[in-house]
This record gives structure tokens, C-alpha cells and sequence, in this order.
């Protein structure tokens, strides 16, 4: 504790979440039995308010227990250390199984108190109900943490030091990467509220699906942004050399990221055309339910992976417990109610409603694809049917085809016409999309020596690209005046949903690419050894002691002649005292054809000065962090568009 006092802090937090756990509770109760009487609602949502600002509290007051190292606090003393950086103690505070599920508990608390805030043109009672869903299931957050993960325990005697949090988790990506995938998790918890409060409400309008859609887009948006930063993390920090592996780790956060996408499709649908609302309902509920199973998944200990927080299946038996409840009365509601839902319909098999639905089939087909991958190894071995495993080539042989075919229809959507649509019309504005394709898919096959799957996973990125553009140069033509002045008041929302569509064909290059063609290879080298890998000279300099702040490293000097132009990279093995194994930190050079990623081994045993060094060559593999961005992008410029629309009253 560096010599101080255990102060109250930890208490302080401990009664804080009490108090917030009890006024989420009223919040439920109030809420859902306001019968649409005012005063009972604004009641609600004070309690949502209250709530709030007390989980502020209480993990305010977790953070200050890390920065302080005060290691009678249980979780400080096994995922902190004096040495540490302070940006790593703070977010020590997040990178356990305990600190995480308190920042669960304040998001799904805040944003409680925002959609309390916020009604907007839904009816009281639809508006108090979704409230009361939204109270349940933050008491439920709040319930599981106090009594099985309670982050404040305090220990007796406390430790002189702590053990450190996991060197893999030392990074400043992995710093940002559980908040953004809560913020996407626990978002996807208010259109489960929604949909709830629709079904018992009996009423899922025009304006439910308005106040729906940008929850819902907030949600898909930072799990966008949360599993590209991931991927980014895994890429240059594991040092394997790839950015995805189809762990089942992955996989829990992939499920509710295509169920969101689906959902914030098909409530497009509702809010424009007041159709497709049970499926819209159907999706919140499975997007929420998508998200808990992740979370399980994650605690439960059935998984090995550095992700995993948890290894107390009593604590995994408690999240299947809320995901049962949840679950449960989401479909039991929706089995009794979501016939009596008027559903006006009436469009053509031709329109953009239609290409929208296909989009959710998909979207929908891929998320059950991997959820049967994720969990049939899990369900074999719990029937004593032994160790199997479901790895990248069964979903690359499924899933990869379904997104392949769904993106064929992408760029069709925006360009028809709501109700009905001309197919012949929209075809001959897409044609020199459809020609760039070809053109890509023949070059491709050309140049890959007749590789089929690479040459139409190209000419699918190619195709989304271009549809981007046609559709920006046809939004452009219908405007007034010169073309910068139409590039400047063209409406956000054009912009948000060409970036994202844009971008999904960015990150179907890159990945495509760097799968199909890129190129590995082992050395054994000494300082002054030169190699010839991917059309590169590479030498190793030296390799030298370096000592970290809380770390002591090898690290290993290259240069890379790259056609006369020379660099040098800097690869290196790290070994933190409270940690058994080294951690990689790779030495990447990015140049236009992709990165040479240079991977430091150990030293070759019997050979002093020899060390185990891996090269790899990922083509293009930048594209796929720039076309995550670049999705992200367009879901965060869709909510401003939203958020500008609504605040003019348009």
C-alpha cells in the first residue's frame, strides 16, 4: 500500500453499489407498474438517475483503490503492482473479472438514466415500461457483482505487494478495449428494454422504432470499434502474425456484432415504413441474449484463452442464471404478444425494404453458424463425447461464403427506392462497379495462377468499394450548385452509410489478401547475419539488455534494405517479474505492399548468440484496421446525423 493506511475508499464504493443496487430494483418495480401515469414515471426515472450517479461513485472509487495500491483490496492485490505505469493501475481497475463487472454495472446504469432522460415521442407508458426492463436488468448487473465478484473484498492480512495484471493486458489498445466492447455489450441491453417494453405494452410504432434506432447504433458502432481494436492488439501484440483467429473468445463478441448490424437494419425498416416490427423485436431480444452468452462464455472457465476473465464455474452458473431469466421472459413475451402487433407491410420484392430483409437473413444465418461453432466443442465434451475442436477452416468454409454473398446485395440497397424499385435501373447505374469486379476477379485469377476464393474475395471488395462511390456520385448529381458545395451539404447520414459500406469492402481487401498471400519463414540468426525474405535484404544488428519500467527485455536491432531503401525495426521479448512466460512485442515496417512483421524467439539452445527469429510477409493487412475505422466511422457519423435531425425537429 507504499506505506499508507488502508483508507475508506473501498467501503465507500462497497455502500455506494449497495445503494445503487436497491434503487435499481425500484427503478424496475416503478417503472413497470406506472400504467402510464406520469408522476410514477418521472419517479422511475429519478431512481434510474440516482443509480447512476451512484455507479459513478462506486467506480470512482474502485480506480482511486488502484491508483492508491492498496493492496488490502483484493482485486488491487492480484491485478496490481507498485511498479506499474499509472495509465495501467487505473486500468487495472477494468482488467479483471470483478473491476470488469462493475463497469458493466455503471454502464448499464448510465445508460438507464440517459434513455430515463430521454423519452422522446414515445407514449408514457411505453416509455416507463422500457425503463422499469432497463432498472431489472441493471439490478441484476449489480446483484451477481455485490454477491459473487465484489471487486471492494477486502483481505486480512494485506499483501506488501500485488501480483501485477497480466503483461499481455499492458498495452495501451487493450486499455481501451474492454470499455468500448461494454459500451457495445451493455448498449445492446436498452433495445432488449425496448423490445420488452413493446411487447407488453402491446405497441411497436413508428416512434418506438425511432427511439430504438440510435441505442442500437451506438451499440454496433463500439463493437465495431472495440473488436477492430482487438484485432489490432492480437496483430502486433501476440506475435503469431495474424489479426483473427476464430477464437471462441473472438467469437462471443462476433455474435452480437452481426445480430446488431441485423437489428439496426430492420429497425431502419421499422421507422421508415412501420414494417418488420416483431423481427425487429426478435432481434433486440437475441442481440441482448447474444451479449450475456458472450459474457458467460468469457467467466464461466469453459474457455482457455488470454481473453477470459474467470475461472469459477460458480461465477459462469450465475451469468447462465441471468441469461435464463432474461432470455426466458423475452420469449415467452414474444410468444404470447408479438402476434398482436400490427405490422403494416406492403412492398415489392424489388426495393430497398427487401434488400434490407435479405440483409438480415444473412446477418442472422452467420450469427447461428458461429454460435453452433462456438458452443458444439463445449457441448460434446459436457456429454463425455471427448476434446474436439471447431477452428478457422470450418467457419472460413461457412461463414466467410454467407458475408461473401450478403455483400453481394449491399451496394443494391441504397441505390433503390423505398416500396418499389427498378432493379434494371439500379443495375445499369452499378455498372462500372460490376465492371471493376470483373475486371478484379480476372486480373486476380491471372495473377494467383487460377486461385478461385482469392480472386472473388477481391472482386467482392472491389464491388463494395465502387457501390460506395456510385452511390456518393448519384446522391452528389441530385444536388443544387458546384461540386464542393455539393460535397458540403450533402446530408451526414449519405456520408455515414457510404463510409461504413466502403469500409466493410476496405476490410474485405485487407483481409482477403493478407489470408490468401501471406508468407512466413524461420531463421536462426547472430548480430551481423543477413537473410533474403519477401523481395528484402534483412540484417540483424545486435541484441541488447534493455530494462522497462516495470519489465526487463531482450531486444533485437534489424535493418531491411526494401530496393535500395533502408530502415531499421526493433523487436523484442519482455519479462515482467509477476509473470511466468515472456510476452512479444514484434517489430512491424509498413510499407505500401503490407508489413514485414519480424517476431524475436529465444536464443537457440547450445549456440550463445544465436536466437529463433520468424518472418512474416501480410500483404494488405493495414486495410483491414483501416476498414474496421472505417465502419466505426460511419456508425458514429450516423448517430450525429441522427442526433442533429432530432434536434432541429426535422
Amino acid at each position: 500500500m507504499e506505506g499508507r493506511k488502508p483508507a475508506m475508499i473501498a467501503e465507500i464504493g462497497a455502500y455506494a453499489a449497495v445503494l445503487a443496487l436497491v434503487l435499481s430494483v425500484l427503478q424496475g418495480v416503478i417503472g413497470l407498474t406506472a400504467q402510464g401515469r406520469a408522476s410514477r414515471a418521472a419517479a422511475a426515472a429519478a431512481m434510474a438517475q440516482a443509480a447512476a450517479l451512484l455507479g459513478i461513485i462506486a467506480f470512482a472509487c474502485l480506480i482511486a483503490v488502484f491508483v492508491r495500491s492498496d493492496f488490502s483490496v483484493e482485486s488491487v492485490a492480484s491485478y496490481s503492482h507498485t511498479d506499474k505505469p499509472l495509465i495501467y493501475k487505473i486500468a487495472g481497475a477494468w482488467g479483471n473479472h470483478e473491476g470488469s463487472m462493475l463497469l458493466w454495472c455503471l454502464v448499464s446504469a448510465t445508460f438507464g438514466a440517459v434513455l430515463a432522460s430521454a423519452p422522446g415521442e414515445q407514449a408514457t407508458g411505453l416509455w416507463s415500461k422500457a425503463v422499469g426492463v432497463q432498472g431489472l436488468v441493471t439490478s441484476g448487473a449489480f446483484a451477481y457483482t455485490l454477491f459473487l465478484s465484489n471487486p471492494f473484498a477486502r483481505l486480512d492480512p494485506a499483501p506488501m505487494q500485488g501480483a501485477g495484471l497480466n503483461p499481455l493486458l499492458q498495452d495501451p489498445a487493450l486499455a481501451a478495449h474492454p470499455p468500448m466492447l461494454y459500451l457495445g455489450y451493455v448498449g445492446l441491453s436498452v433495445p432488449f428494454s425496448l423490445a420488452l417494453a413493446a411487447l407488453i405494452e402491446g405497441r411497436a410504432d413508428q416512434a418506438w422504432a425511432k427511439a430504438l434506432r440510435p441505442w442500437t447504433l451506438m451499440a454496433w458502432t463500439c463493437l465495431t470499434f472495440g473488436i477492430g481494436l482487438g484485432s489490432y492488439w492480437a496483430y502486433y501484440e501476440l506475435g503469431w502474425g495474424g489479426w483473427w483467429f476464430w477464437d471462441p473468445v473472438e467469437n462471443a463478441s462476433f455474435m452480437p456484432w452481426l445480430a446488431a448490424c441485423a437489428l439496426l437494419h430492420s429497425a431502419i425498416v421499422t421507422e421508415r415504413r412501420g414494417s418488420l416490427a416483431t423481427w425487429t423485436i426478435l432481434l433486440a431480444i437475441l442481440g441482448f441474449g447474444l451479449a450475456l452468452l458472450g459474457t458467460f462464455l468469457v467467466r464461466s472457465g469453459l474457455l482457455t484463452s488470454v481473453h477470459a476473465f474467470a475461472v469459477d464455474p460458480s461465477r459462469g452458473i450465475a451469468v447462465l442464471v441471468l441469461l435464463a431469466i432474461a432470455m426466458g421472459a423475452g420469449f415467452t413475451l414474444y410468444a404470447r404478444r408479438a402476434g398482436k402487433l400490427a405490422q403494416p407491410t406492403g412492398f415489392a420484392a424489388v426495393s430497398r425494404e427487401t434488400m434490407l430483409v435479405w440483409n438480415n437473413f444473412g446477418l442472422a444465418i452467420a450469427a447461428g453458424v458461429v454460435l453452433i461453432g462456438t458452443l458444439y466443442p463445449l457441448l460434446v465434451e459436457a456429454l463425455g463425447g471427448g476434446l474436439i475442436s471447431v477452428g478457422p477452416p470450418f467457419f472460413n468454409m461457412t461463414v466467410v461464403p454467407l458475408l461473401g454473398a450478403l455483400f453481394l446485395f449491399l451496394p443494391l440497397g441504397p441505390m433503390l427506392t423505398w416500396r418499389i424499385g427498378d432493379l434494371r435501373a439500379t443495375l445499369l447505374r452499378l455498372a462500372p462497379g460490376i465492371a471493376l469486379a470483373l475486371i478484379t476477379l480476372v486480373a486476380t485469377l491471372i495473377l494467383a495462377n487460377g486461385r478461385a476464393m482469392p480472386a472473388i474475395g477481391l472482386a467482392i471488395g472491389a464491388w463494395l468499394i465502387a457501390g460506395g462511390f456510385i452511390y456518393l456520385w448519384t446522391r452528389l448529381r441530385r444536388g443544387e450548385g458546384a461540386g464542393l458545395k455539393k460535397l458540403v451539404v450533402l446530408p451526414l447520414a449519405v456520408w455515414s452509410m457510404t463510409i461504413a459500406h466502403m469500409g466493410a469492402g476496405v476490410l474485405t481487401l485487407g483481409a482477403i489478401a493478407e489470408t490468401a498471400f501471406r508468407s512466413e519463414q524461420a531463421f536462426e540468426l547472430s548480430a551481423g547475419d543477413s537473410v533474403e525474405f519477401a523481395n528484402r535484404q534483412i540484417t540483424l544488428l545486435s541484441v541488447d539488455d534493455v530494462e522497462g519500467p516495470n519489465y526487463a527485455s531482450t531486444q533485437a536491432h534489424f535493418s531491411v534494405d526494401d530496393s535500395g531503401r533502408a530502415a531499421n525495426v526493433d523487436a523484442e521479448r519482455r519479462f515482467y517479474p509477476t509473470a511466468p512466460t515472456p510476452t512479444t512485442e514484434v517489430g512491424i515496417l509498413s510499407a505500401l505492399d503490407g508489413d514485414l512483421y519480424i517476431a524475436l524467439g529465444d536464443e537457440v539452445r547450445d549456440r550463445a548468440g544465436v536466437w529463433a527469429v520468424r518472418f512474416y510477409h501480410n500483404p494488405m493487412v493495414h486495410l483491414i484496421f483501416i476498414g474496421a475505422s472505417m465502419m466505426a466511422l460511419g456508425g458514429a457519423l450516423s448517430l450525429m446525423a441522427l442526433a442533429r435531425r432530432r434536434r432541429s425537429g426535422a
